[in-house]
């Protein structure tokens, strides 16, 4: 998403720079791999609390640092690899390194992708087998294979391209077997649940399966059915989450933009600029966004200011008023122009 915004912005110096960062970060033991780290590369985010502070409005614990750093999040490994792929559609030079490093981490991946994980949302409770993080994986060998084909000198790294894609074959008949609930018509958050996530929305914006598919289709109207709050979404349902954490949650904005970045896709223009309107008319008087918004309380909540909304509502505009949206680009496995 930050590769997004940056390359369809014409940042392209930053987005150089981002690209090169991450590829510094991730280098090395591919079971050392975090899902964050800090902004000079920094490893070590221990999280520890501070009893002595009462917190915003009474809201505890006060909390340094990030537990969640040292989690086990297959999604990482999609995310990387679409961010190399995009970097790579837009024009960018591929990185030496990028297709070395890979090569190292993709099958450490093959190893794991079938197991269970913290999923994207960082779950304090036992990992589970998260529909979003096993389409993430698959977005992984996807985007390698085609990487990897493109780079190709020898029939090695063709015969590894062809490898990559039936891995990617084989997770795709995996989510699709385990993470469709025929009853609901609809993908669910783990498999064998009955509830959704938004995160479900990546099915379609990654290209794992297309718009008009109707299993799509279900997705999006079970999100909409179950998870929308005064015409935001939720992330998941509060109250039978599995997150592993106490209390109730505003609706989280950026999962919003993703909705509307899914109703272009899907045809439906109409909806997804009411949408982006309404986000739009949440931005505080310098045009900032938090984290989430509680539409009970008619307040902002969570991490101010929050770049995971604002990189939604960059990607999104771009969607709405391109002519070639982004969203659509990001759905190919090829690289035409490249």
């Amino acid at each position: 998403m930050t590769l997004l915004a940056f390359m369809n912005l014409g940042y392209f110096e930053e987005a150089t720079a981002w690209r090169d960062w991450l590829l510094r970060s991730v280098a090395g033991n591919p079971e050392q791999i975090q899902i964050m780290y800090g902004v000079g590369g920094e490893r070590r985010l221990q999280e520890y609390e501070l009893p002595w502070l009462s917190g915003y409005e009474n809201s505890l614990p006060v909390r340094v640092g990030n537990g969640a750093a040292t989690q086990v999040q297959l999604d990482v490994y999609g995310e990387v690899a679409d961010a190399m792929i995009q970097a790579l559609r837009g024009g960018m030079p591929q990185h030496p390194r990028s297709v070395a490093i890979s090569k190292v981490v993709m099958p450490y991946l093959e190893k794991i992708w079938h197991l269970p994980d913290a999923g994207i949302w960082e779950i304090r409770s036992e990992p589970r087998h998260f529909t979003h993080s096993k389409v993430m994986a698959w977005v992984a060998f996807d985007r390698n294979a085609t990487q990897i084909a493109k780079a190709a000198e020898n029939d090695e790294d063709h015969a590894l391209a062809s490898h990559y894609r039936r891995v990617a074959d084989e997770i795709h008949a995996d989510v699709c077997r385990n993470g469709f609930d025929a009853d609901l018509g609809s993908f669910v958050q783990t498999y064998g649940s009955k509830e959704v996530d938004a995160s479900l929305l990546q099915i379609v914006l990654t290209g794992f399966l297309a718009p008009e598919d109707p299993r799509v289709t279900g997705t999006v109207a079970q999100i909409e059915r179950t998870l929308m709050q005064d015409g935001l979404l939720l992330r998941y349902d509060n109250e039978r989450s599995v997150d592993g954490v106490a209390g109730r949650e505003g609706t989280f904005l950026v999962c919003s933009f993703w909705l509307a970045d899914a109703y272009v896709l899907l045809g439906r223009a109409d909806d997804a600029a009411r949408l982006f309107e309404r986000l739009c008319d949440l931005c505080n008087d310098v045009g900032l966004l938090a984290e989430q918004y509680d539409p009970k309380d008619g307040r902002m909540l969570g991490n101010f200011p929050q770049a995971f909304s604002h990189i939604g509502i960059i990607n999104t505009a771009l969607n709405l008023h391109r002519a070639v949206c982004p969203a659509l680009a990001r759905t190919s496995s090829e690289l035409e122009g490249a």
